[in-house]
């Protein structure tokens, strides 16, 4: 990848600037003039170029072969259409606070046009709070351009998150950590909340991805999840696998 980025496209909305810049084969989503926020490799809309977004696909393994999936945050749309080419959902519904950026996700960052794929614009905590066992999984990515949400700080928000889990189903969260203590942003009110048998994995970006079940305790079969991964490896084009060795409980 090359470091000259051009300006592609610039539009600014309630909440700040949006750019879209192109370098060689990859175009990127920028919130405001620094915060590179979602990464699109052009000739593979699907691909999923941040280590993040693919740990975040470990979630699947987990998943009923009907499953519905929600997204709490578009983002350039890389995740939402790698889980429509791959994971073959019943539904996907994107929910994003920010037109321009679901505008900017169709016309330059190959959002997928699948009828399987809804993409609705609104409040994540006001769409959630109106869909209990609406999803089997739910994907938490919300982040402003001076970082982590406000809402993925907050019991309510997480709660009502849970509430909209069907039985068996599984939230991720794309969290911050703290440092590198191992430990995320807003820590002890989810383990008031959560308990810390759930699992989480961090990535080398600062991310920690958290995966917490509707109910019981989620397995851990490093075994069964390695050979998963490897049926996944030909179709993605990467391997999940340095994921799920670093996958543990958050406790």
């Amino acid at each position: 990848m090359t470091t000259q980025e051009n300006v592609i496209d610039c539009l600014r909305d309630d909440f700040g600037m949006l750019r879209v810049t192109e370098s060689g084969l990859y175009r990127f989503l920028y919130f405001g003039e620094k915060t590179e926020q979602s990464c699109c490799y052009v000739p593979d809309s699907a691909w999923l170029e941040y280590d993040y977004t693919r740990a975040m696909l470990l979630g699947l393994y987990w998943c009923r072969a009907d499953y519905r999936a929600t997204l709490l945050g578009l983002g350039g749309g890389s995740l939402a259409n790698c889980l429509v080419r791959y994971f073959q959902p019943e539904r996907v519904t994107a929910v994003e606070l920010r037109p321009a950026v679901v505008e900017l996700a169709r016309k330059w960052l190959g959002l997928s046009s699948d009828p399987c794929l809804q993409v609705l614009d609104g409040c994540a905590e006001r769409y959630i709070n109106q869909a209990p066992e609406s999803c089997d999984l739910l994907m938490v990515d919300l982040y402003m351009e001076g970082g982590l949400s406000r809402l993925q700080l907050q019991t309510e928000f997480f709660q009502s998150c849970h509430r909209a889990l069907r039985p068996g189903g599984l939230m991720v969260i794309n969290q911050w950590q703290m440092g590198e203590t191992g430990q995320p942003y807003a820590a002890e009110m989810l383990r008031e909340l959560f308990g810390d048998d759930y699992l989480c994995v961090e990535v080398d970006e600062g991310n920690i991805l958290l995966f917490i079940p509707a109910g019981g305790r989620l397995t851990l079969d490093k075994d069964a999840m390695r050979l998963w991964a490897d049926d996944q490896e030909p179709r993605l084009g990467y391997s999940l696998r340095p994921y799920i060795e670093s996958l543990r409980r958050a406790g």
